[in-house]
């Protein structure tokens, strides 16, 4: 990875042995190797079986889980916050476990529609929930910098599996909670 980043610097036309580039092919490969790591887990290994029974049948939030991605079609940034509510059925999750499921699907190649779907079917999966709901806002480097060049907007997507697509009351209750 680092010869093909000695080759795209100097695509560009610019001078690799000059002093602030010449490490740069190795400092590129390191980073772009620890922003796609999400590939290299699984998600028995990030919840590490910090699964507990639980007689709560009550929605679970957490909100504000913050992460940053790729985006698959111009290898530019996007982050933002996840906000992600579940409906437990007889299991629970540890809390820290929810944030990593975020991170296992954002340190990949993305985009944010996937992503969030991703997320609530790992967790819809791994605790056998009721119902998830996964709602994340995002911006993307790819239409702030480039093409229509508009800082201000702001991606939201949702995915909503079980109780919160079959019941507008769990559906509203959690989108009133994260508002």
């Amino acid at each position: 990875m680092k010869d093909l980043y000695r080759q795209l610097i100097e695509s560009t036309g610019d001078d690799i042995t000059r002093e602030g580039l010449v490490k740069t092919p190795a400092r590129a490969a390191e980073a772009f190797e620890y922003l796609t790591q999400g590939y290299e887990k699984s998600i028995d290994e990030v919840v590490n079986e910090a699964i507990f029974e639980s007689e709560n049948d009550e929605m679970v939030i957490v909100q504000g889980i913050e992460f940053f991605s790729l985006c698959e079609h111009h290898l530019l940034p996007f982050f933002g916050q996840c906000h992600v509510g579940y409906i437990p059925d007889g299991k629970i999750v540890g809390l820290s476990k929810i944030a990593r499921i975020v991170d296992v699907f954002a340190r990949r190649l993305q985009v944010q529609e996937t992503l969030t779907y991703q997320i609530a079917c790992a967790l819809r999966d791994t605790v056998g929930a009721q119902g998830v709901g996964v709602v994340v806002e995002a911006k993307h480097m790819c239409m702030m910098m480039r093409g229509v060049e508009k800082q201000g907007s702001t991606m939201k997507t949702s995915a909503m599996l079980g109780a919160f697509r079959s019941s507008d009351s769990t559906r509203n209750e959690f989108l009133s909670l994260i508002a």
